[in-house]
Parts: C-alpha cells; sequence; structure tokens
C-alpha cells in the first residue's frame, strides 16, 4: 500500500464527461504522487473510453492506471477498481461526477495525517451536494448535526439521521482493507448498488471521521442517468435484487453490536423497502406487485423482527397503503418528497 488513497472511476461509455472527473481530482490533489486513480473501462463500445483511459494513463503513469474488462455493471466496476488499490484509502466517484479541489486536498492532508500516525481510521465521511442540472442549483447534504466533527468517534457517537442525510456513496471513504477484508461483493449487471457499499461494510467499521467539507459533486438531471424516475421505474427489479442482498447480510437486531448503528442500519434499510413499494406500484410490469410481495414474503421469513420494523412501521405504512386509493395516497406522497427533497 505505497499510496495514500486510490480513487477509482468506473466508466462505461464515458468519454463524454470522463475527463472533468480525472482532471478535478489530479488540480485538487496537485499532481501529488502518493494518489493513485484507477480508470475502470467497464466494457465500454460506444465511444472512445477506452483509448481515453489509456491515454490518461499514458500521460500520468505514475499516478493513474486503466484498467479494461468485459460489461459486469456498476458494482463489478468499483470492485475491479478496488482489487487494482494501492491506497492506504479508497474512494469512488463515478465517471459523471467530480470533486471540488479545495475540499478533496483538505480530505488528502487528513488522510495523510492518519497514515503518519500508524493507526488510519476505517471511514472517513464527507459532505456531498447535488448538482441539479434542470434549474442549475445546489443542495449540500451535510453532517453538522448528526456527526461530530474533527475527532475520531465510534458508531456509538453518531446522531439521528434525517431522511435526506443518509451515508451514501459519495460521502464515504473507506480503509481499503475494511472492504477486503469484509468481504464485500455486489452483484454484477444491477444498478443501485451503491446502497450495498454504503451499508454491508459498516459494522466493520470500528473507527470514524468526519470531515466537514463538500467533496463529492453529484451531478444530477441527465435523462438516461440511473436514478431518473422513469429510468428508475424501469429497473424496479434491480432495486429487488439489491434489497435482497442488504435483507441477507445481517440479522440486524443479533448482528449489529452498536445500538445507534443498528438503528441507522434498520432506518436505511426500512427505506430501500419503502423505494422498492412505490417503484413496484409505478411500475408497468404485470408481475411488479406479485414480485414485491415475495420480497416481503422473504423478509418475514428471514427476521420476523425487521419485518416488522420495515413493514409496519411509519415509513412502510405509507409506501404500502392497499387499494387504487391507497396507491394514489402512495405516490402523491413520494412526488412531494421528490421535490422538497430534490433526491432525483
Amino acid at each position: 500500500m505505497n499510496k495514500t488513497i486510490t480513487f477509482g472511476i468506473p466508466c462505461y461509455n464515458s468519454a463524454e464527461y470522463m475527463d472533468h472527473c480525472v482532471e478535478s481530482i489530479l488540480e485538487g490533489t496537485g499532481y501529488a504522487d502518493d494518489v493513485e486513480i484507477v480508470i475502470v473501462d467497464d466494457g465500454s463500445t460506444k465511444d472512445d473510453t477506452p483509448a481515453k483511459a489509456d491515454a490518461w494513463t499514458e500521460r500520468h503513469p505514475d499516478i493513474i492506471r486503466a484498467v479494461h474488462q468485459e460489461n459486469g455493471g456498476h458494482g463489478a466496476a468499483v470492485m475491479q477498481a478496488l482489487s487494482h488499490a494501492r491506497g492506504v484509502y479508497f474512494k469512488n466517484v463515478d465517471s459523471d461526477d467530480w470533486v471540488d479541489a479545495e475540499a478533496v486536498s483538505a480530505l488528502l492532508d487528513q488522510l495523510r495525517r492518519f497514515v503518519r500516525l500508524g493507526d488510519p481510521v476505517d471511514l472517513v465521511i464527507t459532505n456531498y451536494v447535488y448538482e441539479h442540472v434542470e434549474d442549475d442549483t445546489r443542495n449540500v447534504v451535510d453532517y453538522r448535526r448528526v456527526l461530530p466533527v474533527g475527532r475520531v468517534f465510534t458508531w456509538n457517537d453518531i446522531g439521528h439521521f434525517h431522511m435526506w442525510q443518509y451515508l451514501l456513496m459519495h460521502a464515504l471513504t473507506y480503509r481499503t482493507e475494511v472492504l477486503r477484508q469484509v468481504g464485500l461483493t455486489m452483484p454484477p449487471h444491477t444498478f443501485y448498488v451503491d446502497n450495498i457499499y454504503a451499508y454491508v461494510p459498516f459494522p466493520a467499521c470500528r473507527s470514524l471521521y468526519y470531515l466537514d467539507v463538500d467533496v463529492y459533486r453529484y451531478f444530477i438531471g441527465r435523462d438516461d442517468q440511473s436514478v431518473n424516475d422513469s429510468v428508475l421505474t424501469s429497473r424496479v427489479d434491480h432495486y429487488w435484487r439489491v434489497a435482497r442482498v442488504m435483507m441477507h447480510a445481517y440479522h440486524v437486531y443479533d448482528d449489529v453490536a452498536s445500538v445507534r448503528l443498528r438503528s441507522y442500519m434498520m432506518n436505511y434499510f426500512t427505506i430501500i423497502m419503502a423505494i422498492c413499494s412505490v417503484f413496484s406500484k409505478k411500475s408497468d410490469r404485470p408481475d411488479a406487485m406479485d414480485e414485491l410481495q415475495r420480497l416481503w414474503d422473504e423478509l418475514k421469513a428471514y427476521d420476523g423482527r425487521m419485518y416488522r420494523r420495515a413493514r409496519h412501521g411509519v415509513v412502510g405504512l405509507a409506501t404500502n397503503l392497499p387499494g387504487s386509493v391507497g396507491r394514489a395516497l402512495t405516490l402523491g406522497g413520494y412526488k412531494v418528497a421528490q421535490k422538497v427533497v430534490k433526491f432525483n
């Protein structure tokens, strides 16, 4: 591990915007030789992403490496970058997103301090910013009222997270060995696996640090983006898949020692199940509601307590109202939340 941090950049037909992503990391970290960027070309065929990845490696061979693989999807590309990482820390940056120069510089400085001390924390959390293309607005997600600022802490020190504050992939910089030791896997050819990435490793993270800077700039609003409402609706089966991986990762009430982490993880999993419920109702698939019911039945059989919390809590009840009137109320509530939080 001869680098401080590895930035993984999954790329699939990303030629139009990947340069901005790479440049933002290089410029923000000052082309430092203790930084590594692993560009993973995930079987791109429609543009010159493979050639661009190789060109970046030729320009900066001590910093950038290009890896080419058959198409396996976002999760497979993230895992490929992780397998090649030589950094003590690992951060994923999607190819259509970027990092803020001043903020990522501050992150790198903090990571270097941890490495020098010889006792690096397992997870460093930073803020992220939704960059909305449709109205040129920004929405910052920070954790100032939830996490201790500027000191090492444990899950027992966290506060209550609001629905718009969850620790998504964009906020996370893991110690690389934590991800490897936990045996993190993500299903191939599946969107929304970032939810697995921001859930399964958490119990293995014994020490955390919150750096209150806005590192990650999350571009949102492109028509073909996976979180676009119509695209997500058409891929609701991907969310079913992700929910099953998260479901079977833990018996949360039995396997997670920290009460506060247990509560956080159960709340987050509840939100994932709510997303499955809402988009199953929105879907035109004739089997959508049957598949949703199978998912709930599977959860009930796997862990009754998790089922009761996810299905019969406020969120579960609100997103599973019965009948046509209930469906209308559920979708109406979703539209209100969508406008308020602006999550897609």
